[in-house]
């Protein structure tokens, strides 16, 4: 067995251990043993395929790892969350509102929440809102 295939086993296993991991360091090390298998391919000596397999990890680290974040993460900040995902939703009164000084309450999805108005406007019981905004556990709306 050749040395540069001891590198591409290693760099095998590097991938099977980033199955099991996250964060796509381990991969980067895995592209650096690929480096130092090339390295040996050419017959360069131990500290030269050492020094392959040091630039080609660090390489990854800085170019291969930001692309594949900026691919797989790209629509995790998109999507709302939590409360955050209720502004824009159609909610119905159950008490009646009576402009910010006087809340009352909205059900979304079977929650009940308690909301003002974004006008002055009354909204009475059972008329259909739409949530505008939420500050804390108080949910703005405008009726539709």
């Amino acid at each position: 067995m050749e040395v540069w295939h001891i590198w591409v086993i290693v760099a095998l296993i590097f991938v099977i251990v980033e199955i099991f991991t996250s964060g796509f360091a381990v991969m980067c090390i895995s592209f650096g043993c690929l480096f130092g298998a090339a390295a040996s391919a050419l017959d360069w000596d131990v500290k030269w395929q050492l020094l392959a397999f040091a630039i080609g990890t660090v390489l990854a680290f800085m170019t291969v790892r930001p692309l594949v974040y900026k691919f797989f993460y790209k629509k995790s900040h998109e999507v709302k969350t939590n409360a955050d995902a209720l502004v824009g939703r159609r909610a119905v009164a159950t008490e009646r509102i009576e402009g910010e000084l006087h809340p009352g309450r909205v059900k979304v999805d079977g929650d009940d929440w308690k909301a003002v108005s974004l006008g002055a406007e009354p909204i009475e019981v059972g008329d259909a809102v739409e949530i505008t905004a939420i500050n804390s556990v108080i949910l703005t709306v405008k009726k539709i």
